[in-house]
């Protein structure tokens, strides 16, 4: 199950050796006193990394100061950026550590053609995911694309046969009471976009599809998430510029007035720094934590990205709306626990194991 390599993770020498050993309070101490900060440090790393990126995406997307309306011209640069990055690290494997366990990449045409339905799944999850930032504000933006897990438990009994339990089911229908009301409160304040709601409910279907059609194609690059990472982005790079040309985003750059601006391109890079540090940091944190705490981290994390973006824009929200948020926060939440709960009988109950198996969901 996901649960396992997390907990192995954890679970290496360093941290079984106080159990085992014959040392003092001083020597049990210091293995769980370095784990915690270990494990604070990697959850802290991953709060600002994500944070930062929404942020500095809302910047370049919806910036009245930057005045950029090429939204496919961002998310192409970031995935051009993330390919790039992926090649450098990778030739540099070479030269030894830090690179020293990153697998060698080539292109190879025929695992591209492979990867390409995944790509052109990714391309509308990235493209959707910035649309709906573009048109809300970043308060909201939890809230407008917060039915992914619905579309998990839609998705994984359509297509894979998974049957979600009633309490797992409970906890999305709290998750789609949250949503519309928060779109209930939006159009209240005036502040409601419905094209932000259709790219935020496009987007949540995308992660959805994203996650299923991955595992389906991880074998074609031999299960390397690294691998699959770079052929991701480099065919997202090809299909972008037809999608560019016909949205006339070439025309919008060709008399975009900061195009030579050094500063400009400080933030569009360092848009895509934080775009490919997310996957990184996502992997750290699930190894020294666990899938289920990840889930419970990103969204706690979500609850200090709405509050932290009222502040910053200096709005003021109603109760209602505040409300929404909640539920919202509440239902991803219970949602997470109940899986989590699911999925450790599944592993420790054998007579459970082959009879409930596909009740866990995805």
């Amino acid at each position: 199950s996901r649960t396992a390599p997390g907990r192995s993770g954890r679970g290496g020498p360093g941290w079984a050796h106080p159990r085992h050993g014959a040392e003092g309070g001083g020597g049990r101490r210091a293995p769980f006193l370095l784990r915690a900060l270990r494990i604070a440090v990697v959850v802290c790393l991953y709060w600002f990394t994500s944070i930062a990126m929404v942020f500095l995406n809302k910047y370049l997307l919806d910036s009245p100061s930057l005045r950029l309306d090429a939204p496919l011209f961002v998310t192409f640069f970031q995935c051009a950026l993330t390919a790039a990055l992926c090649l450098g690290l990778s030739l540099g494997a070479a030269c030894g550590p830090p690179c020293a366990g990153l697998p060698t990449l080539r292109l190879d045409p025929k695992v591209s053609r492979s990867v390409l339905p995944l790509s052109a799944v990714f391309i509308g999850m990235v493209t959707s995911n910035n649309l709906c930032l573009k048109h809300v504000g970043v308060a909201f933006y939890n809230v407008g694309r917060s039915l992914t897990t619905v579309f998990n438990v839609l998705l994984s009994y359509l297509l894979l046969k998974q049957t979600t339990s009633l309490y797992a089911l409970l906890a999305c229908g709290v998750i789609i009471g949250g949503f519309w009301l928060g779109v209930d409160q939006e159009g209240a304040e005036g502040t409601l976009s419905w094209t932000g709601i259709f790219f935020g409910i496009l987007a949540s279907l995308c992660v959805s599809l994203n996650a299923i059609y991955t595992k389906k194609v991880l074998p074609v690059v031999d299960g390397s998430i690294w691998r699959l990472t770079f052929y991701n982005n480099v065919n997202a790079c090809v299909l972008f510029f037809p999608l560019m040309m016909l949205l006339g985003e070439f025309r919008t750059l060709y008399h975009f007035d900061k195009l030579g601006s050094p500063s400009f391109w400080g933030m569009m890079t360092l848009g895509g720094v934080f775009g490919f540090a997310i996957g990184y940091v996502t992997g750290l944190q699930i190894k020294f934590t666990s899938p289920l705490t990840h889930n419970v981290s990103g969204t706690a994390k979500a609850c200090a990205q709405t509050v932290l973006a009222v502040i910053y824009f200096e709005e003021t929200k109603s109760f209602l709306w505040w409300t929404s948020n909640l539920m919202v926060l509440g239902g991803s939440f219970a949602y997470t626990w109940v899986k989590g709960l699911e999925m450790r009988k599944v592993q420790e109950d054998p007579n459970v194991k082959s009879g409930e198996r596909n009740e866990t969901g995805v």
